[in-house]
């Protein structure tokens, strides 16, 4: 059963062709820039569009409502936790429910957004109900493909276009959020890697054709589609949160590149269960969530027949120990199977925690279903207005503890990052953040096989959700590095950010071919006026040694809107 509506005006044949005359390109691109530019300046200069709106003390503003995992007012409210101004909580398992947020609500109203953003849920029983704010994005791509951490939506060559509303409503111990995402992208032609497929699987991806489903591009012509977005119905009571969602999970500390789960692709429908907030078991808090759904494939998927479908189960627990202030460790793993033609059992919910060897597991190497586990940390000292964090995964079971033991490192990767954040004043924050992903295959392919990372062998889907990565937007590649400044103010935030990304995987040994690689450099800029908001972002991408040949040159650029009702 499909959770999205898909629209393709697929045009036939053009898997590379040459598109529009250089010119009309030229022309579009310097109408993007112009269009980024002004809108930075009015943004800047411009005087007040709206009368600044005011809510009297205790009662909510919709930040909550808004609030997403891996979405601006995560982001900052991960700040607020550096600065002192948010209690100290667990981060490494989101989406955050308006329970939790209400428990991390300003303890010192002084911060640059005090305007702009509050937390608080409230303390009475009564339902309340916040309509969402309307959004409209645009994007703009002019040699290829280019963007992440962008959920539903697929940024192609050319422009695409998004749009979201909704509305959420609060009760005492539960909450239902209605959130879907529409959007459109012209998605037009560029050259294409070869796949040695024809037809459809021409659009596949170049380096494991027949075991990703990770198209290059998304079909001949444009693409469309309606997803239920950032959408939860959930229960909250004290110790206990339960619900069914398609909202977006992100499992570990990560910001840029999350090793399991994140906002790269759609979420997928799930149920789950799990703490309310972190329960004291002694020696510290431990917060865990079970998750289990269904992952669907796009229409370039290698994956014909049986199969198709595929079941997910998954858990991650956080542990707070005793004594060790602003510490959280954890673990995660999460499952891909195929659903089951005579249906669900118990086993199959209760996968998470079956065996960590392989010759432990029923079927033992020819058991089909695919495995991501995780390990993480995050400390971060709110006095220092600091934090480290690291994530350490694999893919799929060892055979046997001395196959542990002998490789830990077999199909593995690691993130490992940074923030720290300068506060000259309550209305100005400097942040300095860096974060490095690793999931290349490793010298142990020169004696035992390897995949890339997130490239399964029986699922052939690989670790996706309709055609894009449910982890790190480069594991798969294998290599990334983000290093970024943010300064924020009552007026909003400024960003200039350096991102290097590995394109596609190593090649195998005996194929010496040079690192396709893209690099990009970013200035961003949010300005917030209630009720409005207006994000700009402009950014110069080089891929050099694109698909093993020449460089290309990308010009990217973003414009959206928001405004709250």
């Amino acid at each position: 059963m499909r959770s999205t509506v898909e629209a393709r005006a697929a045009a036939p044949g053009s898997a590379s062709s040459a598109g529009r005359p250089a010119s009309v390109h030229a022309a579009s691109c310097r109408a993007v820039v112009l269009q980024v530019l002004a809108l930075i300046g009015a943004t800047a200069v411009t005087p007040t569009l709206y009368a600044q709106r005011t809510t009297p003390p205790g009662v909510e503003r919709p930040s909550v409502a808004s609030l997403t995992a891996g979405g601006e007012e995560e982001r900052y409210l991960r700040l607020m936790q550096l600065a002192g101004a948010a209690k100290p909580y667990p981060w490494s398992l989101r989406g955050l429910s308006p329970s939790e947020v209400g428990r991390l609500e300003a303890s010192d109203s002084a911060h640059p957004w005090s305007a702009h953003v509050a937390f608080g849920v409230g303390r009475t029983g009564a339902v309340r109900m916040h309509p969402l704010p309307v959004s409209l994005q645009t994007w703009y791509n002019s040699a290829f493909p280019y963007g992440g951490n962008d959920g539903a939506v697929w940024v192609g060559r050319g422009a695409t276009v998004a749009a979201g509303a909704g509305m959420a409503v609060y009760g005492r111990h539960w909450s239902a959020t209605l959130a879907p995402v529409v959007f459109w992208a012209e998605n037009r032609a560029f050259d294409l890697a070869s796949t040695g497929v024809e037809g459809v699987g021409a659009f596949r991806d170049p380096d494991s054709p027949g075991t990703i489903d990770l198209p290059q591009r998304f079909g001949g012509g444009s693409y469309a589609r309606l997803d239920p977005g950032q959408s939860t119905l959930r229960l909250d009571l004290p110790w206990l949160s339960l619900g069914v969602s398609t909202a977006n999970q992100y499992w570990g500390p990560a910001q840029h590149h999350p090793l399991l789960l994140g906002n790269n692709a759609a979420g997928f429908p799930h149920l789950f269960l799990g703490t309310a907030a972190p329960v004291n078991v002694g020696f510290g808090h431990v917060h865990a969530r079970m998750s289990w759904g269904t992952l669907d494939q796009s229409a370039y998927s290698p994956m014909i027949g049986p199969g198709e479908r595929r079941f997910t189960a998954g858990a991650v627990a956080v542990l707070i120990p005793r004594g060790l202030s602003g510490l959280e460790l954890g673990a995660a793993r999460f499952f891909h199977t195929a659903w089951p033609e005579d249906g669900l059992t118990l086993s199959d919910f209760l996968k998470p925690y079956e065996g960590l060897l392989k010759s432990g597991v029923a079927g033992g190497v020819d058991n089909p279903d695919n495995q991501l586990a995780s390990v993480f940390f995050r400390w971060a000292a709110p006095t220092a207005g600091f934090e480290v964090y690291g994530e350490y995964a694999r893919e799929d079971h060892s055979w046997d503890l001395r196959d542990f033991v002998l490789e830990p490192d077999h199909n593995s990767g690691y993130v490992l990052g940074f923030q720290r954040l300068w506060s000259a004043s309550a209305s100005r924050w400097v942040a300095l953040r860096g974060e490095i992903l690793n999931t290349r295959v490793s010298h142990l392919a020169r004696v035992r096989p390897q995949a890339p990372f997130y490239v399964h062998t029986y699922r052939l889907q690989g670790h996706t959700q309709r055609g894009q990565l449910l982890g790190s937007p480069a594991g798969y590649g294998g290599a990334a590095g983000v290093v970024g400044v943010d300064v924020l103010d009552a007026s909003g935030r400024w960003s200039l950010a350096w991102q290097r990304q590995r394109r596609r995987p190593a090649p195998p040994l005996g194929e010496p071919r040079p690192a396709d690689v893209l690099q990009a450099l970013t200035l961003e800029r949010l300005h917030l006026r209630n009720p409005l908001r207006w994000k700009a972002s402009f950014g110069s991408v080089v891929d050099l040694n694109r698909d093993y040949a020449g460089d290309v040159f990308n010009l990217n650029a973003e414009l959206s809107v928001q405004w709250t009702p």
